[in-house]
């Protein structure tokens, strides 16, 4: 007799398995995401290639837009926050979920803009060429890339790839348990590996790129994964509500945790891998090393889409695990997160004045950024949240802006990014070097620009919360980064123009928006802050 006749057999004896509740209608921002990445992967398989550019980048934005809208309506709607847990607990879509997913799909918007740049590039067989491989499954070099180029091929499954890394973007900061999270980690962290390997030109640049950040992430996955294996064994639940609840002491112990909770080798061990593995994503000292070296060899609409969207899912996520599972052993972890920020403001910033490439130069500015970042999260109040969720919006846009005014700057050999070849910049293209320098200005935290308010919300934070040895490190640090901003000023506008050097290209309407967009945010979240600092003050409770 078969299983399924033993069974129907034993009739109701038998205990049955409940089938999972999952409220479809709050998850519509991350099912858009992923229906549209869907779509894109069967456009790639039945669309012809002549046609798929002009359906992939529609179709990307109409998703990125109809997932904004979700959230929209979401956050106009308003929960009690027991009913903010979804998927049977695994997924909360509380306030910073929420204003996270909202800023990642606006980042993503705008870098889908840039990935649909076609004029910068010189036309290959013809036809508009992108800053992607023409196949990037032919060997660099090789006579089957060389007939790619000369066939006008593009890569048009970026876009696709891209949607799915945004639809994990949008699920890291939300999950609500480590496998979740762990899943979510993967699912964004995949495509970028490839997107990193995707550049058109300086192609073996790229792809060592791709292999360093593959490597590198691995391993903090695996770091990652085996801390959430010992959480389990600690505290019997992947939940994060349910660890809290177990480092209090306000479960209910079984013997078996009873046994597992007599030492806190599991706990503390378990907590420092988990960190591990977020910190590399957020790219944090000692966890930065990757950093330079994939911003500067990844295309560079795909590194401006990184440095934003990535920071902004990782912060996310650490902020849920350190604030929901892990309030009751702040003790513990406060103080070497302490460490964490001081080391990376620090090594961040004084890393970046030995600089001479525009790119690598960003990528040290994005570890420094990260450290002020950490200010605000060991803050450890509603004020340290959204002081953190007001600076990744504002650090956000910048970065994209700043990233897509670099993809102007070109030469023979492609995009000019050694800080020589800015030189005189100022005087050949007002107007692009005033943009970069207003940018380098927001970098830096000059009044009047959104990072001056991200960075006085997330040391007022710390401040308030005890921190200050922290802010006037901080502080010192930012009059450190401040001079290599001002230094790549003073060679833009104050140094002659090499002859024969690199021109500004005129962009197509996709990256202009993009810049422009960059310009607006930067300006608005400087003279006017006020209603998005209440925005994110509102978003700041988590549920759980």
């Amino acid at each position: 007799m078969s299983a399924i006749a033993v069974l129907a057999a034993l009739g109701g004896n038998t205990p049955s398995i409940p089938a999972p509740h999952i409220e479809y209608g709050r998850l519509s921002p991350m099912l858009v995401v992923f229906g549209a990445a869907v779509a894109g992967i069967l456009v790639e398989a039945f669309v012809p290639r002549r046609h798929r550019y002009w359906t992939q980048v529609p179709l990307a934005l109409a998703g990125l837009a109809g997932a904004f809208v979700a959230v929209v309506v979401l956050a106009a709607q308003g929960r009690a926050p027991h009913l903010e847990l979804l998927a049977m607990e695994s997924v909360a879509m509380d306030g910073p979920a929420l204003f996270l997913q909202g800023v990642i799909l606006l980042v993503a918007v705008v870098a889908v803009l840039t990935y649909a740049e076609r004029r910068l590039e010189p036309k290959a067989g013809g036809l508009p060429a992108d800053a992607f491989a023409a196949q990037g499954a032919a060997t660099p070099g090789g006579e089957q890339e060389r007939a790619a180029v000369r066939a006008g091929f593009t890569t048009t499954e970026v876009f696709p790839l891209t949607m799915f890394a945004v639809g994990g973007m949008l699920l890291f900061p939300a999950a609500n348990d480590l496998l979740t999270m762990f899943v979510a980690l993967e699912v964004f962290s995949l495509p970028l590996y490839l997107l990193c390997a995707l550049a058109r030109r300086r192609r073996l640049l790229s792809q060592e790129a791709a292999v360093k950040y593959f490597l590198l992430g691995s391993f903090a996955s695996a770091f990652f994964l085996f801390g959430t294996a010992l959480l389990y064994g600690y505290a019997g639940s992947v939940k994060l509500g349910d660890i809290a609840d177990v480092v209090s002491g306000k479960a209910m112990s079984t013997p078996a945790q009873l046994s597992s909770t007599q030492s806190d080798v599991l706990l503390l061990t378990g907590l420092g891998l988990l960190a591990v593995g977020l910190l590399f994503k957020v790219a944090a000292v000692p966890f930065h090393a990757w950093t330079p070296d994939v911003y500067q060899g990844a295309p560079t609409p795909v590194t401006g889409f990184m440095a934003a969207a990535t920071k902004v899912a990782a912060f996310g996520a650490l902020l849920r695990l350190f604030y929901v599972a892990f309030p009751g052993l702040k003790l513990d972890w406060r103080p070497v997160m302490w460490g964490v920020a001081i080391l990376t403001m620090v090594v961040g910033a004084v890393l970046a004045v030995t600089q001479q490439d525009v790119k690598r130069l960003l990528a040290y500015s994005s570890i420094a950024h990260a450290g002020f970042i950490l200010t605000g999260v060991i803050a450890l109040d509603r004020q340290g949240v959204s002081s953190v969720l007001f600076y990744l919006a504002a650090y956000s846009f910048v970065t994209l802006g700043a990233f897509a005014v670099v993809t102007l700057v070109r030469d023979s050999k492609g995009e000019a990014t050694h800080l020589s070849s800015w030189a005189g910049l100022g005087r050949r293209s007002p107007l692009v070097a005033g943009v970069f320098a207003l940018f380098l200005l927001a970098f830096a935290g000059i009044p009047l620009t959104s990072g001056f308010t991200g960075k006085f919300a997330v040391f007022q934070a710390a401040a308030a919360g005890g921190a200050t040895p922290l802010v006037v490190v901080g502080v010192l640090s930012s009059a450190v980064a401040a001079f290599f901003y001002i230094r790549v000023i003073v060679l833009m506008f104050f140094s002659d123009p090499q002859p024969g050097g690199p021109t500004v290209a005129i962009p197509s309407a996709f990256t202009a928006t993009a810049i422009g967009v960059g310009v607006l945010v930067t300006l608005g979240l400087g003279l006017l802050p006020q209603y998005f600092l209440d925005l994110a003050s509102k978003a700041s409770l988590f549920a759980y």
